[in-house]
């Protein structure tokens, strides 16, 4: 019978999970691979978090209007993703939404109309067409004062696809990885099996994946936390998930945010131009 290691890791405000099924790795060096992973994922939060000073993020939120800085490759990576889909969902996705969340919330975490000055200041350092990206040297532009940069909605997602990377240097290829129930990514599925069988957190219906990645978001956990960057509001709580499926665990982070933003048509019209992305909605 199949053997399944399973370790878990704190990091990126969420549990990591990793699940590695292979008839050629033992538990040691099962073990040994996963801290590896959760090494590359805590520095990745070093970079990405707009929490730790001295982030490449962190660094990107103190500049002023023409200024610009060299970030990392993750960083590029990341900005590169959120910029992509950005334009591809016709602003549904943005990664500077910051601003607007602070003024809809008050210290209790609920929700409040913010004064329309304030929402009006707001607005001008809001909006991925306001930086800018040059490949040569890696360097973040950004045109307007007090932009906040946050990859909450794509960082999880991209540090399971680079703890890919690591497995693979370890020459395992059979694994499961999980990012708070949020971001999951199948490979291999284990030796004797089709696919991984995976339970949506809402449904009791199991779902298989393989060579895939599947990110849900919703209203269960957080209530009302979801900014629609097109109107500057908070998007309504609503009783549905949306689920994307995607080649990579960043681009469903990012798509699943997205979509519960954009209407079905939008939805259906973009998953026919990227064959490569589904759509679930339960």
């Amino acid at each position: 019978m199949m053997e399944y290691h399973r370790f878990s890791h704190d990091a990126m405000a969420t549990t990591f999970e990793v699940i590695i099924a292979q008839g050629d790795v033992d538990a040691v060096y099962a073990a040994q691979a996963a801290q590896a992973v959760f090494a590359e994922i805590d520095r990745l939060e070093d970079e990405l978090s707009r929490f730790r000073p001295g982030s490449d993020v962190a660094r990107l939120n103190q500049l002023r209007a023409g200024e610009c800085v060299s970030v990392s490759l993750a960083a590029w990576d990341c900005l590169s993703l959120a910029k992509t889909v950005h334009e591809e969902t016709d602003g549904a996705f943005d990664i500077t939404i910051g601003p607007l969340m602070h003024l809809w919330r008050n210290a209790e975490g609920n929700l409040v109309e913010p004064e329309a000055e304030r929402l009006a200041l707001a607005r001008d350092s809001v909006g991925s067409q306001l930086f800018e990206l040059c490949e040569e040297g890696f360097l973040v532009r950004v045109l307007a004062d007090h932009m906040i940069f946050d990859l909450g909605a794509v960082g999880k997602g991209y540090a399971l696809d680079q703890a890919v990377q690591v497995l693979q240097d370890w020459s395992i290829t059979r694994a499961f990885l999980n990012a708070g129930d949020s971001t999951l990514l199948a490979l291999e599925s284990p030796e004797g099996e089709e696919t991984w069988a995976v339970t949506l957190a809402d449904e009791s219906q199991e779902r298989k994946l393989k060579d895939r990645a599947l990110s849900g978001s919703g209203f269960m956990v957080k209530g009302a936390h979801i900014m629609n960057p097109r109107t500057l509001t908070p998007v309504p709580i609503q009783g549905k998930r949306s689920y994307a499926l995607a080649p990579t665990a960043a681009l469903s982070d990012a798509l699943s945010t997205a979509f519960m933003v954009m209407s079905p048509d939008e939805i259906r019209t973009l998953c026919e131009r990227c064959p490569e992305v589904e759509w679930l909605e339960i």
